[in-house]
């Protein structure tokens, strides 16, 4: 792995400063409490120093030591561990196995004299559980065999607590609460003083290296493991971090977050704890004392001491970033949480997620850079701007200071290669689409859209033209101007649409179709335009172009008129009259519209009907006289010139029947013969002229349509009079004539057919008819036998109802008041009523012939 400059090593205390010429004098061990250091030497002696320290803008901080003062312990034996007890003011050092209270300031011995005795080593416990702020709990390693003890210590006194006995021998301990971490002679263990709880963690080996216990946090250890391993463990006995990997020949450890760092015989390693990955590695000689100090590492060798300076973790991430070690930076970004601000942390950490995004971006590492850019919350103007001419020039963006990448633009980025470009060509355009309609658009919708239009533009891609009929933020001018120039003009009249400038779209739009610019973008432009010709609600745009639509094609042209939404129909925007009038030089378009005027939209005007009745037979005498011999169409015509003539009664028939003389049309001259109720004329021109007898029946029956069965019967009695009359030689008549009676046997009255048949004739020839006659007869008779056995039954059921009614006494006295008058009865006359009610019958009488009276009941 390679490695970063996580710190600097520092010298605080010099040898000259702290032992001048005396090359016998051993640092043993140090104690660091804010400003105070506090040296602890072979020869008895303990230092204070105080500390100051020097931020260099360019560089890491310098400290300066300044001596306050040194005092001797009155013992020949070395300071072997110093420990500060800011809140009692007290500094507990340990020598000759003796822990002594001396004062911070002065390092003289409290007046008490109180004091620890029989302790090998020691530790403060950083949770304590007294709850007293003014007393400081003290865990020793006794020099009796397998015994540990706790104490309670206060200015001026100490107070045992607990003993705890051991399987084997203590050599190393640590404090959290209840709870002590111990270093035996094979194994650690975790021990709950309170509860007597142990817990073994793994087995270690003191006789090949020394053990290490260190407490880092709440309920967290390190230790030294088999194998060159740092352990965590916690109080429940358990690992919420992976190990990190360290020398064989470890003799200390601090932890300074995010890093775990170690001290052997030569090195100081730096590993981090969060990939646990060893990120730096200072030479250090003679090294024997490593500890961390509220934050501040400290080493030291027998005759120097040295501080670790950690470089700023943003200055740490700046350089991983700079080495695109993108995984690493991110890593220790998220692992600073826990040190710096959450307000300074979050900006931070969104801005190193953009920093990695642009170095992944640079790479061509498309889905990462998305992530990081989403997670950064990036600006995305600040991609926009990488590629030249992209942003509106009315944008008012500039990019970050300091910046987040080093690129000046795409060209520099990708050194000129067309293939990578068009590959970040893709990766914006992808990229836009997505964040378009979030949150991170806000405020940016113009310069996003607009550039995500130029992008598709450029690129000739389908999702051009869904952007642009679409809720969109393109800004005219820049967009207006990029279309332009790579000859997207269909686009174009789009945008001028969306902005509301449709006069300028449809023009566009005819200049293309016209051929006088060039895009190939719809091969149906002209129906197109007709279509949205019909959905304007701009009636002056409409009338504007209504010619150019008519010229190109009658047909399709006239839907600007015919299809127009149905709620701007109901408006009147367009007159009828005034379409007509437009539409006299286009006949095609004409019959169209008025068909949409009847047919359609069933408009009950006489003047519509009857000029496209006028239209239709035009064309018809049109193509009769035409020798070109379009039959097919002439057919077409005349059946909708005849199915108008049968179905509407709107059109003027005198005027018709006029125009129709000595047409040659005997079937459209029937129709309009029946519609002034000349049946007989347009039977005899149906039978005798055209000898079309189908047609006559149909006759019959259409005429006859939604009227009184008497007129239907008239109809085929007057068609079968013709037939008859014609005198026997006409024998394709008299076929017809049976034909007609057998086939509509219901529709005539048998007994006068009877009289006006022929005497020839044989019953077996009428057979059908008169079958159909007898049943129709027999059907009626029976029905209405049915009929009068209903209206008996009901009228018997009144009877008796009115029996019953009758048979019921009526008492009556002169107490008896007319529900009417509300007079007493005089005489034994009433009318009594189905409710009870009685009344007399003048009264009854009168109600009956004022039907305003008010009533009493229905009269019986």
């Amino acid at each position: 792995m390679m490695n970063i400059k996580a710190f600097t090593l520092v010298s605080a205390v010099e040898r000259e400063l702290l032992m001048g010429d005396k090359e016998r004098i051993n640092i043993e061990c140090v104690e660091c409490c804010g400003r105070d250091l506090y040296v602890g030497t072979n020869d008895c002696f303990v230092y204070h120093f105080l500390l100051e320290e020097r931020p260099v803008p360019a560089g890491p901080a310098t400290f300066t030591a300044t001596k306050q003062l040194h005092r001797h312990l009155g013992f020949k034996k070395p300071v072997n561990e110093l420990r500060a007890a800011s809140a009692l003011n007290r500094l507990l050092v340990l020598c000759d196995n003796s822990i002594s209270l001396v004062n911070m300031l002065n390092l003289e011995p409290v007046p008490s004299g109180a004091r620890i005795k029989g302790a090998a080593t020691f530790a403060l416990n950083e949770n304590p559980v007294s709850g007293d702020p003014f007393c400081v709990e003290v865990c020793i390693i006794s020099v009796k065999r397998r015994t540990i003890q706790m104490f309670l210590v206060y200015e001026d006194r100490v107070q045992i607590v607990k003993e705890v006995s051991t399987s084997e021998q203590p050599l190393a301990v640590a404090v959290d609460g209840h709870f002590l971490c111990l270093a035996l002679t094979t194994q650690y263990i975790i021990h709950n003083y309170s509860t007597g709880v142990s817990q073994d963690l793994f087995p270690y080996c003191s006789e090949e290296r020394p053990p290490i216990v260190k407490r880092i946090g709440r309920q967290e250890f390190l230790l030294a493991g088999p194998g060159g391993l740092g352990m965590f463990a916690t109080v429940a006995g358990i690992s919420q971090r992976a190990p990190v990997h360290w020398s064989e020949n470890v003799i200390g450890a601090a932890v300074s977050f995010p890093y775990v760092i170690a001290l052997d015989d030569e090195f100081i390693t730096v590993h981090s704890m969060l990939d646990q990955q060893q990120k730096q590695t200072l030479p250090f000689k003679e090294g024997h004392i490593l500890q961390d100090f509220e934050g501040r590492v400290i080493v030291a060798t027998s005759k120097g001491v040295y501080i670790l300076v950690p470089l700023p973790l943003e200055k740490q991430i700046q350089d991983l970033l700079a080495s695109r070690r993108v995984e690493e930076a991110l890593v220790l970004a998220k692992g600073a949480r826990r040190n710096i601000p959450k307000d300074k942390f979050q900006v931070m950490y969104r801005r190193i997620l953009q920093q990695a995004g642009f170095i992944q971006f640079a790479q061509l590492q498309f889905l990462e850079a998305k992530e990081l850019f989403r997670s950064g919350q990036l600006d995305v103007r600040e991609l926009i701007s990488l590629y030249p001419f992209l942003l509106p020039t009315s944008s008012s963006f500039t990019r970050s200071h300091p910046p987040l990448h080093e690129y000046a633009d795409l060209n520099q980025l990708t050194q000129g290669d067309q293939e990578k470009m068009a590959k970040c060509k893709r990766f914006l355009m992808s990229y836009l689409n997505e964040v378009r309609s979030t949150e991170v658009a806000n405020g940016y919708k113009e310069d996003i859209d607009t550039a995500l239009l130029k992008l598709y533009a450029e690129a000739d891609h389908d999702s051009l033209l869904d952007l642009l009929v679409t809720e969109n933020f393109c800004l005219l001018t820049d967009s207006a101007a990029w279309l332009e120039k790579h000859k997207k003009y269909f686009a174009l009249g789009l945008l001028y649409h969306y902005n509301n400038q449709d006069a300028a779209a449809v023009q566009l739009w005819v200049n293309i179709v016209n051929g006088d610019v060039q895009d190939s973008t719809r091969s149906d432009l002209y129906e197109y335009i007709v279509d949205f010709l019909t959905y304007c609600l701009d009636e002056e745009l409409v009338w504007a172009y209504a010619d150019w639509v008519l010229q190109k094609s009658e047909e399709v042209g006239v839907q600007v008129f015919t299809k127009r939404p149905l709620d701007e129909q109901q408006k009147n925007s367009f007159n009828p009259d005034d379409i007509i009038n437009c539409l006299k030089k286009y006949p095609k378009a004409l019959v169209k519209y008025l068909e949409h005027l009847v047919i359609d939209k069933r408009l009950q005007k006489e003047e519509y009907h009857t000029h496209l009745a006028v239209l239709y037979l035009e064309e018809v005498l049109q193509q009769r006289a035409s020798t070109s011999g379009k039959g097919a169409e002439a057919s077409e015509t005349q059946a909708k010139l005849r199915r108008l003539l049968q179905k509407s009664d709107l059109y003027r028939v005198h005027f018709l029947l006029e125009r129709l003389r000595g047409a040659g049309l005997p079937m459209e001259s029937a129709i309009l013969h029946g519609k002034l109720g000349e049946h007989e004329k347009a039977l005899h021109i149906l039978v005798h002229e055209l000898r079309d007898f189908a047609a006559a029946e149909d006759y019959c029956l259409w005429c006859s349509e939604g009227r009184d069965p008497p007129h239907r019967q008239h109809l085929f009695h007057t068609l079968l009079a013709i037939y008859l009359h014609a005198g026997p030689a006409a024998h394709e008549l008299a076929v017809a004539a049976v034909d007609l009676l057998n086939h509509h046997a219901t529709e005539f009255d048998a007994a006068q057919v009877l009289q006006m048949l022929p005497d020839t004739w044989s019953v077996q020839l009428l057979c059908p008819f008169l079958m159909g006659a007898m049943r129709d007869s027999v059907h009626a008779r029976r029905t209405m036998q049915v009929a009068l056995g209903l209206a008996r039954s009901e009228n018997l059921i009144y009877t008796y109802d009115k029996m019953k009614l009758k048979g019921s006494s009526i008492r009556l006295s002169d107490k008896k008041l007319c529900q009417i008058c509300q007079n007493p009865f005089c005489e034994p006359v009433f009318v009594r009523y189905p409710n009870g009610g009685l009344v007399h019958t003048h009264c009854a009488a009168s109600r009956h012939t004022n039907p305003s009276s008010s009533s009493p009941g229905t009269r019986t």
